[in-house]
């Protein structure tokens, strides 16, 4: 059998690099020392957990696929990569799935990973543990084609024998695993939005939408996830602050399953080395019925928020 293509090997190592990455994140909250610093203020955090979890992931892409660029949340040097924070394993499961036709004869210099090592840092240091989870998006072309999220704490509240911790998957052309696709209750209109960066625009705009419900989560993770269980009908964030790690995994992801991700005019985002790393517009993302939402922005809201 000929030996799986590079993009099936990036995503199967990712998948166990994040499931290593779960562990850490775990072990730093049981340790009770979280060593939080303020990077721009105390909406923008950051913990030991980020900290080692990017120098885990980093690391151990890096070592397999020394070509590939890797893009992560926090400027860290990995000078100090100790080897008990290098995974070398891989998904044997998603090896066995066959690659699809337009990414076999990729190079590793043509891949981009944009890794958030702790999507949801302060709801992490505030102990709403669910909304936690670590991205690993894989672009090329400047798309977002493949994805890993992991969710530490899946089951947390489950009680004792409850397995803890999931990891989801996504390739562009092959699907998602790791979770039941779910759509959202039909004629029921729930917006999923911020929970600690809420602003005047972020909320006129979910106003002009006319929703029955808004869930207000934190991570950009957590709230793809709400989408693809059926838990909410849309994810609309009328603001800059996302950053393309943010973006690029659940991006992959949603769109494996046949959702839509864009920023809030409707403009697909750019994953390529060179580009900025703030989502200046916004993002607007749905499983179904993306256009349903799209036609209902504010233009107010669009004048607003330059790409």
């Amino acid at each position: 059998m000929a030996s799986p293509a590079l993009l099936m090997r990036v995503v199967a190592s990712a998948y166990s690099v994040a499931e290593k990455a779960a562990t850490i994140v775990r072990n730093v909250m049981a340790a009770g020392d979280l060593g939080i610093v303020e990077k721009t203020g105390a909406n923008d955090l950051q913990t030991k957990a980020d900290r080692l979890v990017q120098m885990s992931i980093c690391a151990s892409l890096a070592r397999k696929f020394p070509k590939v660029t890797i893009i992560g949340e926090e400027e860290l040097s990995t000078d100090e990569v100790t080897e008990e924070l290098i995974e070398d394993g891989h998904c044997e499961e998603i090896l066995k799935k066959t690659c699809p036709a337009q990414y076999t004869g990729i190079k590793e210099e043509e891949l981009v990973i944009w890794v958030d090592p702790l999507d949801g840092t302060k709801e992490y240091t505030e102990g709403l543990l669910d909304h936690v989870t670590v991205l690993i998006g894989i672009a090329y072309g400047g798309k977002a084609i493949a994805g890993v999220i992991n969710q530490p704490y899946y089951n947390y509240e489950a009680g004792a024998g409850a397995v803890l911790g999931r990891t989801i998957w996504g390739v562009l052309g092959i699907g998602a695993f790791g979770f039941q696709l779910t759509e959202a209750p039909a004629g029921k209109h729930i917006v999923v939005t911020t929970r600690s960066h809420s602003s005047a625009l972020v909320n006129d705009c979910i106003s002009a939408l006319n929703p029955d419900t808004v869930i207000r989560v934190g991570g950009a993770g957590n709230k793809i996830i709400q989408l693809i269980e059926g838990k909410a009908s849309a994810y609309v964030f009328a603001s800059p602050g996302c950053k393309k790690w943010d973006t690029c995994a659940p991006e992959a992801i949603l769109h494996a399953v046949g959702g839509k991700l864009t920023d809030i005019h409707g403009n697909s985002f750019q994953y390529n080395k060179e580009v900025k790393h703030m989502n200046s517009a916004g993002v607007l993302a749905a499983l179904r019925n993306y256009d349903y939402y799209a036609s209902r922005i504010p233009n107010t809201v669009k004048q607003s928020l330059v790409p």
